[in-house]
C-alpha cells in the first residue's frame, strides 16, 4: 500500500495551495505515495481555477478517512473566509490558519495515520499578526512533537547536506565549531541516514578555512576543532573524512563519492544546494515522530494568485516523503 503523505497548505495569502494543486497532478507523485491536503477546501479550488486545472476533489471525512484514487484528496478545514482573501498580504487570519493545518497533520501523522508530512510555505509576519508564537515550521515542529534541536537535512538529486550551525551570524557561526558539537553532529547525521535507507554511510565534513586551513596557516579551526572530532567518530567505527575544502567537497559529494556533508554554516551548504539546482533543493527533518519534507522556498506574495509559481520544489518535497517513509519506522 502507498504511504499517505500530507501535504499542508502553507500560508492560504501565498503561493503554497498554487503550487500544491499543480504538483498534485504529477504523476511521478501518485506513483509512489497518496498525497493527502491539509487545508481549506475553498481556497485549493480557487487555486486550481486559478492554475487552469479542471480536477476531482474528495473532501475526506477525518473518522474513515476514505482515499480516493484518481481524484485530489483534500481534509476540509474550514478556516478562510475565501471573500475576504486578500493574496500577497501579511494577515493574521492567515497566520492562524497555516498554523492549524500543520497541527492537525501533526495529529494524524502521531496517530499514525498519515506516514509523512510535506509542507507548503508560512509567512513568518502572518505568524506573528496571529499572535502564533512560532517563527516557523521546525519551531512548530519542536512544540508539537516535543523533540528538542530537530536535525534538518537539505537534499538536491543526489546531494544530502546536514547543517553544523544554521541561524547565527557567520561571525558566531565560527565560534560554534567545537570538537564536541561536530562530534554530536557526526553521530546524529549517521542515524538520520540509516533512519532514510542509507546503508553503510559515508559522510565528509566540510573545512571551515579556506583550502582546509593548510595546516593552521589559514586558520587553526581544522586542527584544533575539526579533525579531532572527525578523528574522535572514526575511532568510533564512523565513516567520515575530512575535513575537505568546502570548493569542492560538496561536488564530490553530488557525483556519488560520499553520501552526504557536514556544512558548518548556513550559507556554505545552501549556496552548494542552490547553485546546484535551485528548484529542486528540498528540507527534510529527520528526527521527529514521522518524516517530514519542505520546499525551501518561501510564500512568494508577490505572485501568489498569479499562478505562475513553480510546483518543482513542492514535487521534490511529496515525492521525498513518498520515497523515505518506506523506511521511516
Amino acid at each position: 500500500m502507498k504511504p499517505i503523505v500530507g501535504v499542508t497548505m502553507g500560508d492560504p495569502a501565498g503561493v503554497g495551495p498554487e503550487i500544491i494543486a499543480k504538483a498534485l497532478i504529477d504523476k511521478g507523485i501518485l506513483e509512489l505515495c497518496r498525497p493527502v491536503v491539509f487545508g481549506s477546501c475553498a481556497v485549493m479550488e480557487e487555486a486550481f481555477r486559478i492554475c487552469g486545472l479542471n480536477v476531482d476533489i474528495n473532501v475526506l471525512d477525518e473518522e474513515s478517512f476514505a482515499y480516493k484514487n484518481g481524484a485530489v484528496n483534500i481534509l476540509d478545514i474550514d478556516n478562510v473566509d475565501i471573500e475576504s482573501l486578500n493574496r500577497g498580504k501579511v494577515s493574521g487570519d492567515c497566520g492562524k490558519a497555516a498554523y492549524q493545518y500543520v497541527e492537525k497533520a501533526v495529529e494524524l501523522a502521531i496517530d499514525g495515520r498519515i506516514k509523512a508530512i510535506a509542507t507548503a510555505p508560512v509567512n513568518k509576519e502572518s505568524l506573528r499578526a496571529a499572535n502564533v508564537p512560532f517563527i516557523g515550521h521546525t519551531e512548530m515542529l519542536e512544540k508539537l512533537t516535543g523533540v528538542t534541536n530537530p536535525l534538518t537535512m537539505f537534499q538536491v538529486d543526489s546531494l544530502r547536506i546536514f547543517f553544523l550551525t544554521r541561524h547565527v551570524s557567520l561571525r558566531k557561526a565560527c565560534d560554534l565549531v567545537t570538537e564536541m558539537k561536530l562530534y554530536e553532529m557526526i553521530k546524529r547525521s549517521f542515524a538520520a541516514l540509516k533512519r532514510l535507507g542509507v546503508k553503510d554511510p559515508v559522510i565528509a565534513v566540510a573545512a571551515l578555512n579556506p583550502h582546509g586551513g593548510e595546516h593552521g596557516l589559514f586558520g587553526d579551526e581544522e586542527e584544533n576543532e575539526i579533525r579531532p572530532a572527525i578523528k574522535r567518530a572514526a575511532d568510533e567505527g564512523y565513516n567520515v573524512v575530512g575535513p575537505f575544502p568546502a570548493d569542492s567537497v560538496f561536488h564530490f559529494a553530488a557525483t556519488g563519492k560520499y553520501d552526504a556533508v557536514v556544512s558548518l554554516y548556513h550559507d556554505q551548504g545552501h549556496i552548494a544546494a542552490k547553485m546546484m539546482n535551485f528548484e529542486k533543493t528540498v528540507s527534510i527533518t529527520n528526527n521527529l515522530p514521522f518524516l517530514r519534507t519542505s520546499v525551501d522556498h518561501g510564500t512568494a506574495f508577490d505572485i501568489a494568485g498569479t499562478g505562475i509559481a513553480s510546483e518543482i520544489s513542492m514535487i521534490e518535497a511529496i515525492r521525498l516523503a513518498g520515497v523515505y517513509s518506506r523506511f521511516f519506522i
